[in-house]
């Protein structure tokens, strides 16, 4: 087994990534009016995680060095290049998507802090808050909001590539691209319950983190739960009806073999929880939300484990069985990669506002003109 942990953690962050910037671009694109306080968190998300996300990939690869080859040497016909350069291309749309909104606040701390201020008079642009830069921001902001949903959608689609371009029992599949976009977004959303829930209850902001938010993007939690077992469903299904001998050697290797409790714990995180505890009202609460985010995570780095090592472990060839067992260097490296996650948003939190000052101070003025025109 080549890969483990580090390509499992490299599909599993970049698949959180998607929380950010694909769902705070299709709530701006639908003008939700609730999502002013949460879209700012959803961004980070996605600048923090494709950052640790890519550089799994060079560990695995043992020779950093020879990263560079996929830019020399890279073939159109090679799915890790697409890769690369989805990636690349996202990193880019999604970090400038990240700095567009951020603009205003920084020009307003600009004002405000003293002790940082040449970092802040740098990242400012010289944002004076005129007619014309508000027209050009918005048009900006309109326009990255737009071009980041394809780019978003295509990252995933392409490391789905990388597995189902290949013969590879448990892989070559046709419904691993909207697998892993659905897989991605699912587990996206569950991580930024988990930042919402733990920002709200660190500094306080239950005057904009309101139950509302946690309904509404508790709903979209549980659709995806149940598009995610629909999919699963699908896929183990077709492969079981085809009776293709390594096919079926490695989905019973799954499902009641070696790995049956993690694949069964997997449905029970993903699956059992998030519908039980999201499709009541009276259950889908704050504390109920947590659990089945935290769920979702667990289940979601499962299923990624479950994708790539079995199948690793029962090649087309005659080889005997080799069972893989993470060293000590892959979980410390997994573990760090956590804790990198963690840091990052606290410092982030610590130079800038985690919830968009300005947005919210547009969408109450904004909200207040559209109530009375409703009651007139």
């Amino acid at each position: 087994v080549t890969w483990g942990f580090y390509i499992i953690s490299f599909v599993f962050f970049i698949g959180i990534s998607h929380a950010g910037t694909l769902i705070s671009a299709i709530l701006r694109i639908t003008q939700a009016e609730w999502r002013r306080p949460i879209t700012r968190m959803a961004e980070v998300i996605t600048a923090i995680v494709l950052a640790i996300g890519g550089l799994h990939p060079i560990i695995d690869l043992g020779r950093p060095d020879r990263v560079m080859n996929v830019f020399y040497f890279g073939r159109l016909q090679s799915p890790l290049l697409w890769d690369v350069t989805s990636i690349t291309a996202y990193f880019a749309a999604s970090t400038v998507y990240l700095f567009l909104p951020l603009i205003p606040d920084v020009a307003l701390l600009r004002e405000r802090n003293k002790k940082h201020r040449w970092l802040y008079d740098f990242l400012s642009w010289g944002w004076q808050g005129t007619p014309q830069q508000w027209k050009v921001l918005h048009r900006a902001i309109n326009i990255m909001m737009i071009v980041v949903v394809p780019i978003a959608v295509s990252v995933h689609t392409v490391i789905s590539y990388i597995f189902a371009m290949t013969l590879q029992a448990g892989w070559h599949s046709t419904i691993f691209g909207p697998y892993f976009v659905v897989g991605a977004i699912f587990s996206g959303i569950a991580a930024l319950f988990v930042e919402m829930i733990a920002f709200r209850s660190v500094f306080d902001l239950k005057a904009y983190l309101k139950p509302i938010h946690f309904q509404q993007l508790g709903k979209l939690l549980l659709a995806m739960s149940v598009l995610w077992g629909y999919f699963t469903f699908c896929e183990y299904l077709t492969g079981y009806y085809g009776g293709e001998p390594a096919e079926m050697k490695t989905l019973l290797y799954k499902v009641s073999g070696r790995y049956a409790p993690l694949f069964w714990t997997m449905v029970i995180c993903n699956f059992v929880v998030p519908l039980a505890l999201l499709s009541h009202r009276k259950l889908r609460t704050i504390p109920g939300i947590l659990v089945s985010s935290i769920a979702v995570l667990i289940g979601m780095w499962l299923e990624r484990l479950i994708i790539i090592v079995p199948s690793l472990e029962n090649p087309r060839m005659p080889f005997p069985i080799h069972f893989y067992f993470p060293s000590l260097t892959e979980i410390s490296l997994f573990v760090g990669a956590v804790a990198v996650f963690a840091l990052g948003f606290m410092l982030f939190a610590k130079f800038f506002p985690i919830v968009s000052v300005w947005e919210i101070q547009e969408g109450r003025v904004l909200g207040v003109a559209e109530t009375e025109e409703r009651i007139r």
